[in-house]
């Protein structure tokens, strides 16, 4: 089958947003054969189609098993494009240790997260779910981030967060990394409560907040428009310096 670049970027767009994986593969494969830039492939396709996901869930039209799916068909470029992408020499912005807190196994939006993060140039260290302080201490000075993302689902499992800081706080490293927090019951206030550095990405989950392209206006999503801007040229360090301030 012969196509052309337009039509694979196309292509590409078109079965990521209905979250077709094989097609989105075989895509992928015939891009690359065609000469089709790694790179393009991403920027001006698959990004641009979890956008318009993105677009499409605020409006109601998409929910999170749309959502869901056409994260893994992205997951699937991703996985064929990555090393391509580092050899292309894609510049990586910037590196994510996330994981669930421990005592809590919910991983949906902490994975949708995590596909767009890379998506967008981020090296993300998934640690996983039920992850214990001490794990978070070891990753975080084994892979040293630049921020480190704990994810809650349940109102229970909320405290870990704190108890994650404060191990951070005893290991002498909390100075070191950007702490975000995460999760369908995460409030701002509660995050405020936690630490004052300390950010909630979104109070409908951290997957919708990345999803919709980041438009509101707090602090949280202030972070995440400044990262979004980070895979477009701007100054990663900037970013990084926006928690410290």
């Amino acid at each position: 089958m012969t196509m052309t670049h337009d039509e694979i970027l196309q292509g590409l767009f078109d079965n990521t947003l209905i979250g077709n994986k094989p097609e989105v593969a075989d895509l992928v494969n015939l891009g690359l054969a065609e000469g089709l830039e790694p790179s393009s492939m991403l920027f001006d396709a698959l990004i641009p189609s979890l956008e318009e996901v993105g677009a499409r869930f605020e409006r109601g039209d998409y929910f999170v098993p749309e959502m869901l799916i056409a994260a893994r068909a992205m997951q699937g470029a991703l996985d064929i494009l990555r090393p391509l992408l580092v050899a292309e020499g894609v510049q990586q912005i910037g590196t994510f240790v996330m994981g669930t807190v421990k005592g809590d196994v919910h991983d949906i939006g902490k994975n949708l997260v995590n596909i767009m993060l890379e998506g967008a140039g981020f090296t993300v260290h998934d640690l996983g779910v039920n992850v214990a302080p001490e794990v978070f201490i070891e990753a975080i000075n084994e892979h040293k981030p630049d921020i480190v993302g704990f994810s809650a689902f349940l109102t229970t499992t909320m405290p870990m967060f704190k108890a994650n800081i404060n191990v951070l706080e005893k290991a002498g490293i909390r100075d070191n990394v950007i702490v975000m927090v995460g999760g369908a019951p995460v409030t701002q206030e509660y995050a405020d409560k936690v630490a004052v550095s300390a950010v909630r990405l979104g109070k409908q989950g951290i997957a919708k907040q990345i999803f919709l392209g980041v438009r509101e206006t707090d602090t949280a999503i202030d972070y995440l428009s400044a990262f979004v801007e980070l895979a477009r040229g701007s100054d990663w360090n900037a970013a990084v310096g926006m928690e410290r301030a």
